[in-house]
């Protein structure tokens, strides 16, 4: 059957599609002495979800580090605490390790957030977004690709809570869990729908701009009838003009 893919996903569609979360188990790393075990086990996975998360902040010239790298299988997901157990040695393996694809989106930046912390030569990382490019999608938040793709709804409710707190919230962790997990599932899909071929993209609605400019050329000849026919009404058409602005 094929998919239906849009080129341009109209966001208010979003809040009306089922909500996904990642619903495996989750594991909060936050001593050093379990990064190593984490770590082992991560690598020696086929394929795996990554991202990160940092402090947000709500004062000019005030910025955080970032915090929370979240690693996920299909049914298992590991977050680090950053700001707990540092840029551990296990984790810095991980970070350079070249065997075991990482898929992420817009990792690019998360790259530069943790390049902040420590000095590293990224490994084998894939980026979501290019394939999205790819694939001649124009929208590149990992909402909008992944309801556009599965016709389901991530939450960004907590993008904006504090990851520094001295304990996380259920809800922190399944948001970020669920943004690492679906990085797998979307490479996992275009994967699929590029050997297959099984979908058809709809092109973004465009009003020409030769339209646009009939339409208000008829709009102001409109206008200036009723400035010209009849002089009381002028005066409820400005004030019309002032309300709707």
């Amino acid at each position: 059957m094929m998919k239906t893919i849009f080129k341009k996903y109209d966001k208010h569609a979003i809040s009306a599609l089922p909500r996904v979360i990642f619903e495996g188990e989750i594991k909060v790393i936050d001593h050093p002495e379990d990064v190593e075990t984490a770590v082992d086990f991560l690598l020696a996975q086929d394929i795996l979800g990554v991202d990160t998360e940092t402090r947000p902040s709500f004062k000019r010239g005030v910025s955080y580090e970032v915090c929370l790298l979240q690693v996920s299988t299909e049914d298992v997901c590991f977050l680090f605490r950053l700001n707990c157990v540092g840029m551990h040695p296990a984790i810095i393996r991980f970070l350079t390790d070249k065997k075991v694809p990482k898929v992420g989106l817009s990792w690019h930046d998360d790259l530069n957030q943790l390049h902040k912390k420590a000095e590293f030569e990224p490994g084998n990382f894939i980026e979501i977004q290019d394939m999205a490019k790819d694939l001649g999608l124009i929208d590149m938040s990992l909402q909008k690709i992944y309801a556009n793709l599965f016709h389901q709804k991530i939450s960004k409710s907590q993008r904006l809570s504090n990851w520094e707190v001295s304990e996380l919230k259920e809800s922190q962790k399944i948001y970020a869990a669920t943004d690492a997990w679906a990085c797998i599932q979307l490479y996992k899909e275009f994967n699929k729908l590029n050997e297959t071929h099984d979908y058809v993209l709809i092109e973004p609605k465009i009003v020409e701009p030769q339209a646009e400019s009939q339409v208000e050329s008829q709009a102001e000849s409109h206008a200036e009838f009723h400035v010209e026919s009849q002089a009381e009404p002028q005066v409820e058409l400005v004030s019309q003009s002032k309300a709707s602005s």
